[in-house]
């Protein structure tokens, strides 16, 4: 499925292509201020903790993302599954990204395998 015929909310397309890029600025301006992304067991609070962890997921290893999927999960939630292949672990992984926007901005972001 290409990534033109999914119809994403702006803020979750423009996080995805900025964090591509490395792009943690552009990034995490598409989060709330009291925004919540829980990665790896971990909950990282507001934006000043989710900079922090653009930083480190942007850092710590040299990966490609493909989408694979999108589809709404509510009114302001959708369901993203990408996989990342690259230096980490493993080299390969599917993780699901669930999005809740609110006000155009992400205010939640859960990622798993």
């Amino acid at each position: 499925m290409s990534a033109e015929a999914i119809k994403l909310p702006d803020p979750v397309t423009t996080y995805q292509a900025a964090h591509d890029r490395h792009d943690v600025d552009t990034a995490l301006s598409t989060f709330t201020q009291d925004a919540v992304v829980h990665d790896e067991d971990q909950d990282w609070v507001g934006r000043e903790q989710i900079r922090q962890w653009l930083v480190k997921t942007s850092t710590e290893f040299t990966f490609t993302r493909t989408l694979l999927g999108a589809e709404p999960s509510g009114a302001d939630s959708w369901h993203v599954r990408n996989r990342l292949e690259g230096d980490f672990p493993g080299g390969i992984v599917d993780l699901r990204y669930e999005f809740t926007v609110d006000g155009g901005l992400i205010s939640r972001l859960s990622i798993a395998p």
